[in-house]
């Protein structure tokens, strides 16, 4: 099997633009959750969720680029510069690909462009409308203005969707299809008719009043997940590429785990089955003991089972070697399939720095997420070599990936 390793990161969140301003944020305890600035939000049961910030794509892409694009792209496409700008990439078109990552899309346009369309006189849709909402399109964006030619997936499996572009790229690498791959999560569904739908299913904090203390995940007073926005990339190697061309190497993908529960279509298996055959699929392709495992970042979206089940399932799995645990959606919100690429460089930095980002807003630990030692509030440092990211989605869907220090 070749060694994968990491060569370049790239981060749009709510706690900042880049990757440097997101970590510094995330590890300071920092919360990105406000009212919702992009709309007015004022007659919906929820009012809140992590925006990105004083964020002007005219400073980043070309002004061309963004009228063709929905936010979903835009972020996609400045994380995946930053990436490759660190990488110091020269792209060798056919042997370079891109894996995308995509819960929904260009849902925000739809639904904004089809109220658009009921009020208006003159029923007119613009050229643009198909293009900014394919999810495919992200990449195709980024494929044109970087001449990559190679693999070209876009995987769209909920909340996973993040860590399964980072699994299918390891694969496109491992089958030699490419030797160097691109990893992209993006995600942007800020509307009203998003916002409608997951109050309506009780999913989300309806915390309007406290935004930044809103989502709790572990503590016993949560009340469902905020929505979050933003983008991540990784750009992948093998191992032997990326020394051929002296790359620095901030870290390896040690391994992957993709399930389903095969359960129910938006609640976790109350016993956590899928939960656990991915973590465990992931330790055995890392050739890892679970003792190895120094932090897990955890899906802890802060809804009630969703974090209950996935406590439990580490426990079932980790036994009594039991690693740090903490939530980074207490501060950046659940930002569905760009948070599968954020959550993992979390776990590069933290392996690299020796710092465990906390889990926000976790002031009284719910008894059935007790037991584990959640980072609760402020960071701690500790030496670690291998950390996993847990990402779990609607459908059944999980993701894990095992990243480990180089």
């Amino acid at each position: 099997m070749k060694k994968i390793v990491i060569t370049g990161m790239g981060a749009i969140t709510p706690l900042g633009i880049g990757a440097d301003a997101y970590w510094e944020n995330i590890t300071a305890g920092k919360s990105g959750i406000d009212t919702i600035k992009s709309f007015d939000p004022s007659e919906l049961a929820v009012q809140i969720a992590g925006e990105v910030k004083n964020f002007n794509p005219t400073d980043y892409m070309p002004k061309v680029l963004i009228r063709k694009t929905d936010p979903f792209m835009q972020y996609a496409y400045i994380a995946a510069e930053e990436a490759l700008k660190q990488s110091k990439l020269e792209i060798e078109p056919e042997r370079t690909g891109i894996i995308m990552g995509t819960a929904m899309g260009g849902v925000a346009t739809i639904a904004y462009t089809q109220d658009a369309l009921s009020k208006a006189s003159h029923k007119k849709v613009g050229p643009r409308f198909i293009p900014k909402i394919l999810g495919n399109v992200a990449a195709a964006n980024i494929a044109i203005d970087y001449n990559i030619q190679g693999p070209s997936f876009t995987v769209s499996t909920a909340c996973s969707s993040g860590g399964d572009a980072i699994n299918m790229a390891c694969m496109c690498m491992q089958l030699g299809k490419a030797d160097t791959m691109l990893a992209i999560g993006a995600e942007s569904v800020l509307c009203p008719l998003v916002i409608y739908s997951l109050a309506n299913v009780k999913a989300l904090s309806r915390r309007n009043d406290t935004p930044s203390t809103a989502s709790r995940p572990f503590d016993i007073s949560r009340d469902g997940f905020v929505i979050g926005e933003g983008g991540g990339a990784l750009v992948l190697e093998t191992e032997e590429h990326a020394l051929a061309r002296g790359a620095e190497i901030y870290g390896e993908i040690k391994g992957c785990g993709n399930t389903d529960d095969a359960f129910h279509v938006t609640a976790p298996h109350p016993e956590g089955r899928g939960a656990i055959a991915c973590m465990t699929q992931a330790l055995t392709d890392a050739q890892l003991d679970p003792s190895e495992i120094g932090y897990i970042n955890a899906h802890g979206t802060a809804t009630n089972k969703g974090d209950s089940v996935e406590t439990s399932s580490i426990k079932k799995v980790f036994g009594n070697t039991l690693p740090y645990v903490s939530s980074t959606k207490g501060a950046t919100g659940h930002m569905m399939g760009a948070g599968g690429i954020t959550e993992v460089i979390t776990c590069v930095k933290a392996i690299e720095t020796g710092i465990i980002p906390p889990t926000i807003n976790l002031n009284e630990v719910d008894p059935e997420c007790a037991g584990i030692d959640l980072v609760a509030n402020t960071a701690k440092k500790a030496d670690i070599k291998y950390a996993m990211s847990n990402a779990f989605g609607f459908g059944g869907q999980n993701s894990s990936i095992i990243v480990g220090k180089y």
